[in-house]
């Protein structure tokens, strides 16, 4: 691994993980009518706070798409879950928690396992399958798991909504990923007229515009303990899979390299889970009570 993907990498997961704080910072306070409708950007727009924290997500997938051009997206993955140890670090400075034995465990085991699937798989490019079934099947599968994860969270809503809806994100984002890095080699090979041409970089706005509505939908009604570890979690483990199953990723495939992959995976994963519940993290909203309950209340 070159140093230059390690510093663009763990650059655009510093500004993600920033980006994430302030926009649920925001978007807590969005009217719950915004639930799933894109009408909700409109109205975070007007938010000063939001507006920062976008502008820091998008540098951070500028990043992230530089470091895409310049390694395998089975590589740089791994490294941009490393965004929730930046979220963390902010959020633990708002809430004044200490990291205590569950941070420092998160810690390890996510930075563990992200340096076990690297070192354990070595990522590098290959030849990528020929012909599109494969690539129209893993983004066909994705997509409609985001979907069906959409659909329910939409029933469960206060529940478990924002998690699924923080799922169904990160599917989509690992998707938007791995297609960002097909639009990288249509320019290489053609220049902007070539990608203008293709329909992979109108599928990269498609595929943010929608992954920020269910994120902001996630962040409105729930706490960041709640959504960022399901869309950190499922982001990377999309990526890998349209980077393996499609772009031509190698992994090594040995039974010792084999375990400590799927090793360093469920430590990224366990890792994620640990930091994103940490009492540092934002507690929940508070919900307006509803008319009934309000109504029941006596004048004074």
């Amino acid at each position: 691994m070159s140093l230059l993907i390690l510093i663009l990498a763990v650059s655009a997961a510093c500004c993600l993980g920033f980006g994430f704080v302030l926009q649920q910072n925001a978007a807590q306070k969005a009217p719950l009518n915004d639930f799933l409708s894109p009408r909700i950007l409109l109205d975070l727009m007007k938010v000063p706070r939001w507006l920062g924290g976008i502008g820091l997500m998008v540098v951070g997938m500028a990043l992230g798409a530089m470091a895409l051009g310049q390694g395998e997206i089975s590589l740089v993955e791994p490294l941009l879950a490393t965004n929730l140890l930046f979220a963390l670090a902010l959020s633990r400075r708002q809430t004044k928690q200490p990291l205590g034995r569950q941070g420092w465990t998160g810690l390890v085991l996510l930075a563990g396992g992200v340096t076990a699937f690297i070192i354990a798989g070595q990522p590098h490019g290959g030849a990528a399958p020929s012909g599109p079934f494969r690539q129209w099947l893993i983004i066909g599968v994705m997509i409609g798991a985001a979907l069906l994860l959409t659909a329910y969270a939409k029933r469960s809503r206060l529940r478990a909504g924002p998690a699924l809806l923080a799922t169904a994100a990160g599917l989509l984002y690992g998707v938007q990923d791995a297609l960002t890095r097909l639009t990288g080699q249509r320019f290489a090979e053609g220049g902007m007229a070539e990608v203008l041409s293709s329909w992979q970089p109108y599928a990269v706005v498609a595929l943010g515009l929608t992954g920020l509505i269910l994120v902001q939908s996630a962040f409105e009604t729930a706490s960041l303990r709640m959504s960022l570890p399901a869309l950190t979690a499922a982001q990377p483990l999309a990526g890998i899979l349209c980077g393996v199953g499609f772009l031509g990723d190698r992994l090594r495939a040995d039974s010792g390299a084999l375990a400590w992959e799927a090793a360093g995976l469920a430590a990224i994963v366990v890792g994620i889970i640990m930091l994103g519940t940490h009492s540092a993290m934002p507690c929940g909203v508070k919900q307006p009570q509803p008319r009934a309950a309000v109504a029941a209340v006596p004048a004074r």
